[in-house]
């Protein structure tokens, strides 16, 4: 969560000019149109604030009480929403560091779930998906899917892979061994999903997606008339991470 409060605090404009109380109201439109929560508490506020590096307010459960009165917060089974027209009123202090749409808050939750270097990855690939580059979004999550499977597949299943490999008759793979990650790009990505396959390393049902998916890819990664709608993107980026790149820690 701390890399995705601290982007969402960023794009504030001038954060630090904001008082405690209008950001109890921000880190409760985080928590609920970005992080996807039902619902918020002093709790939940506190620790954005902590995230951001920020001492957390002292009054915070005042002010969200005080907000009921004031017809900023509705109060919930499980603590706290924004009223309609104050949420949409903070909504209007974005902008601190890009130009950005509402990402969907499935794919930030997804986020959170990856390590390392492929969280910063995937966090790039959502932040094309907000800012309206579907097309790139794809190709990026594909590209990160792919090489977790590689990674994967040298890590756990080599042999296994190696064995499959070496029986392959097709002329088009440059390769009969797989030393090296780099050995990958002598294999064509259908062929690649096809010797995961036949190596045991996915199951069918993931072969299935992963080649109904390279389709995709390949629709978005060349320039065409066919228009490439964000509720499909979604589908492509929430599919691939949970089924592969989570599947096969």
């Amino acid at each position: 969560m701390t890399t995705a409060i601290n982007r969402f605090y960023n794009s504030i404009k001038d954060p630090a000019n904001i008082g405690d109380r209008e950001l109890v109201g921000l880190f409760g439109y985080y928590l609920t149109e970005e992080a996807g929560e039902e619902a918020f508490g002093a709790a939940d506020i506190d620790k954005c604030f902590r995230d951001v590096k920020l001492t957390p307010p002292k009054r915070t459960p005042a002010y969200l009480s005080e907000g009921v009165s004031k017809d900023h917060f509705v109060k919930h089974s499980k603590g706290y929403q924004l009223q309609r027209h104050y949420r949409d009123g903070l909504a209007a202090r974005f902008g601190g560091e890009t130009p950005r749409v509402q990402a969907h808050p499935a794919l930030r939750k997804l986020e959170v779930r990856v390590a390392g270097a492929e969280q910063a990855f995937l966090k790039e690939t959502i932040d094309c998906f907000e800012v309206g580059a579907n097309r790139a979004t794809i190709v990026m999550c594909w590209i990160l899917a792919m090489d977790h499977m590689c990674e994967y597949i040298l890590a756990k299943k080599l042999n296994d892979f190696n064995a499959v490999l070496a029986t392959n008759t097709d002329k088009r793979v440059r390769v009969s061994k797989v030393a090296t990650k780099d050995d990958f790009s002598d294999i064509p990505e259908g062929k690649l999903i096809e010797f995961m396959r036949s190596a045991g390393v996915i199951s069918n049902d993931v072969r299935k997606i992963l080649d109904e998916k390279l389709g995709v890819r390949n629709s978005s990664a060349h320039p065409s008339a066919i228009a490439i709608k964000s509720t499909k993107v979604v589908e492509f980026v929430d599919d691939l991470i949970e089924n592969v790149v989570l599947k096969y820690a």
